[in-house]
C-alpha cells in the first residue's frame, strides 16, 4: 500500500511538473485511438482510412481544447458515414448539430463523453463510464453520456447493414429515410444501455456526495447493480439478447478501473475522521473532515565515492 501511495505522489508531481507536455500526449493517443476505431469499424470513405489520417488528426486535436476534437470526430465520422448513406450522415449530422445547440452552449466541459463513451464500447468496457463519470462528475453529464450510446449503436446499425444501405434502390430517399429512423429508435438494446447508465450514473452521483464513510467505494457496487438490474430487466421483458459472459467480464473490468480511479482521486484515511462544530451570528456548522491518504515521495540522494588510486611504491 505504501508504494502505491508513493507512486501514486510521484505520477502527481510529475503531472504537475511537466502538465504543458502530458495534456497534449494524452489529447493526442485519445484522439488517435478515436479516428483508428472508427476507420476499423465504419471505414467507408477509402481517402480517410489511410495509415498516416489518424495521426495527422491526433497531432492537431493534440493543441485543441476537448470541445474541438469532439466536433472534429463528429465531422471525420460524418464524412465516413456519407460515403454509404446520406439518409444516414443526414440523421447523424442534424444529432450533432442538435446536441451542440442544447447542451453545450453552456455545459462544454463535458464534450469529451460524446467520444469516449463509443470508444469505450468498442474496447467491452462500456460499463466503466457510468461508474467513473459520476465519482467526477454531476447528473447533468447523462446527457452526453446517452447521446454517446445512441451514436455508437447508430455506427453499429450502419456497420452491420451497409450492403442494405448501400444497394436499396426501391425505394426513395423519403422512405429510407423513414425506415431509417424506425429502426434506429425501435433497437431494444439501445434503449435498455441508455436507462441503464443513466440510472447507474445517477444513482454513482447521489451516493459519491453522501457523507458516509467510504461513499465512493458503495457508489462503484451501487452502480454496478443498477446497470445489471435494468440490463437483466430489459432482458426478461424487452428479449434484449445480452452476452452473458462479455457482460461479467466487461462488469468486473469496469470495477477494476473504477477503483483505481478512485485511488488516485480519491484516496482517503477514514480511520482519522474528525468531526467540528462552529456557529455564526446566523447558522450552526457541523463539519466532517476526513483526510487524505498521502506520503511524501522518498527524497533520495546518491553521492558517487572514488576510491583512491594506490600508488606504487618507486623504485
Amino acid at each position: 500500500m505504501m508504494g502505491l501511495l508513493v507512486l501514486k505522489e510521484r505520477l502527481k508531481e510529475f503531472y504537475a511538473r511537466f502538465e504543458i507536455y502530458v495534456t497534449p500526449v494524452i489529447k493526442f493517443i485519445f484522439s488517435c485511438l478515436a479516428f483508428s476505431l472508427m476507420n476499423q469499424n465504419i471505414g467507408f470513405m477509402a481517402m480517410l482510412t489511410g495509415p498516416f489520417i489518424p495521426l495527422v488528426l491526433a497531432l492537431v486535436c493534440s493543441f485543441l481544447p476537448y470541445g474541438a476534437i469532439s466536433f472534429l470526430a463528429a465531422g471525420f465520422m460524418l464524412a465516413h458515414l456519407s460515403g454509404i448513406s446520406l439518409e444516414i450522415t443526414l440523421v447523424m449530422a442534424v444529432f450533432v448539430v442538435v446536441v451542440g445547440l442544447l447542451y453545450y452552449g453552456f455545459q462544454p466541459g463535458d464534450s469529451y463523453l460524446l467520444v469516449l463513451t463509443p470508444v469505450f464500447f468498442l474496447l467491452k468496457i462500456p460499463y466503466a463510464i457510468p461508474l467513473i463519470v459520476g465519482l467526477s462528475g454531476s447528473i447533468v453529464s447523462v446527457i452526453p453520456v446517452s447521446c454517446g450510446v445512441f451514436i455508437y449503436y447508430t455506427l453499429l446499425y450502419v456497420k452491420q447493414n451497409a450492403g442494405v444501405l448501400t444497394n436499396d434502390m426501391s425505394m426513395d430517399e423519403v422512405q429510407k429515410f423513414m425506415q431509417l429512423m424506425k429502426s434506429l429508435l425501435s433497437n431494444k438494446l439501445m434503449l435498455v444501455m441508455v436507462v441503464a447508465f443513466a440510472l447507474a450514473l445517477v444513482v454513482v452521483v447521489i451516493i459519491r456526495n453522501l457523507s458516509v464513510d467510504y461513499s465512493w467505494i458503495i457508489a462503484i457496487v451501487a452502480g454496478t447493480i443498477a446497470q445489471l438490474s435494468v440490463i437483466f430487466i430489459g432482458d426478461i421483458t424487452a428479449d434484449v439478447s445480452v452476452s452473458v459472459i462479455q457482460l461479467l467480464v466487461g462488469i468486473l473490468i469496469s470495477i477494476i478501473i473504477a477503483g483505481i480511479y478512485t485511488f488516485f482521486i480519491f484516496a482517503v484515511d477514514y480511520s482519522r475522521t474528525e468531526y467540528v462544530q462552529f456557529e455564526d451570528d446566523d447558522y450552526y456548522y457541523y463539519v466532517k473532515a476526513v483526510p487524505k491518504l498521502t506520503v511524501s515521495t522518498p527524497d533520495v540522494k546518491v553521492q558517487k565515492i572514488n576510491a583512491r588510486k594506490l600508488q606504487r611504491p618507486q623504485r
